[in-house]
């Protein structure tokens, strides 16, 4: 019995094995692990994913002190890892606009990263490097506060899957192109952009999640849309944008996804669908929407009801419906 109870049972382990364990460790803790033995000197050094906070360093009044400490943290660690990392995500209010997050992208853009999620501080936006659009094999990228400037000769992610920017700067058409360019994408999540005209053409598009100011927003070719959130905020600006509309929003938004399953709209949504000619009756009917969720309707504005009206009546299978 003693013997067994001698045995480093844990070191023991397959090495998949003892990554998932290290992966479901804070990445601080992860890299103490080197002290508990030779065998686990090198054991972190090879995650593929990796993820960074504050919580790295210890935390003071002196905010240069914790940011000083927190690059010094992540550059020793890149500096330290062995082979590929497939996942880096930096949540952190202390770093801003960062040069050294410029040296960390170009080192995971030649080792292979699949994931990227950059949730930076509220001060000056992060610029992002040209070296991101190397980065050929990325599945999932997710920017906050962040500046975005596709170089000319950018093609695409053509393995990207996910996308989501949140309070991102980057020209209209640069934004349309970076969709379209993305044959793969499945997840596209946009917000807190301000008085821009969208047209979507993303034809393995599934999850769509809209907030901030629109002029207006086109689902050009979205077929198999399953799933819609939208929030629109209304400047005075786009309203009279929208008021002189002739275009039926309606059709341009949602006359084209046969499988919508889930539509959500916040606020304004219903009157942005309400705007233009009424084209009538529907050219699509909704078999597989069974659930809707609208808000702060207006049912002062008969054009608003016209617009739940015919999202019932067109959706035979609809199981939930909420509005406020």
């Amino acid at each position: 019995m003693g013997d067994l109870l001698d045995r480093d049972l844990i070191s023991n382990l397959p090495q998949s094995i003892i990554e998932s364990i290290l992966t479901r460790l804070p990445i601080r803790d992860a890299i103490r692990t080197s002290c508990l033995s030779t065998k686990w000197r090198y054991k972190w050094t090879t995650l593929t994913h990796l993820a960074f906070d504050e919580k790295c360093v210890t935390l003071s009044n002196d905010r240069t002190l914790v940011e000083r400490s927190l690059v010094d943290f992540i550059t020793r660690a890149l500096f330290l890892h062995q082979g590929p990392v497939h996942k880096f995500q930096l949540s952190t209010s202390y770093l801003q606009s960062c040069p050294d997050i410029d040296q960390w992208i170009l080192f995971l853009s030649r080792n292979d990263i699949k994931e990227l999620v950059l949730e930076l501080g509220e001060g000056e936006w992060f610029r992002v490097p040209s070296c991101l659009f190397y980065c050929k094999k990325l599945t999932r990228l997710e920017l906050f506060r962040c500046e975005l400037d596709p170089p000319p000769a950018f093609k695409g992610f053509l393995c990207l899957k996910s996308l989501n920017l949140h309070q991102v700067s980057v020209a209209p058409d640069a934004i349309e192109s970076l969709i379209s360019s993305c044959p793969l994408l499945e997840s596209l999540a946009l917000s807190y952009f301000d008085s821009l005209a969208l047209n979507i053409r993303a034809p393995n598009l599934k999850y769509l999640c809209l907030e901030g100011e629109f002029r207006d927003i086109c689902l050009e070719n979205t077929p198999l849309l399953v799933a819609i959130s939208v929030a629109m905020y209304m400047t005075d600006d786009i309203a009279e944008h929208f008021e002189q509309s002739s275009n039926c929003n309606f059709i341009k938004f949602l006359g084209g996804i046969p499988r919508l399953e889930r539509l959500v709209g916040h606020i304004y949504f219903t009157k942005y669908l309400s705007i233009g000619n009424d084209q009538g009756i529907l050219p699509i009917t909704y078999n597989h929407l069974r659930i809707i969720e609208l808000y702060q309707v207006s049912f002062e504005d008969m054009k608003e009801i016209l617009v739940v009206l015919r999202l019932i009546t067109n959706s035979p299978n609809l199981q939930e419906l909420q509005i406020s």
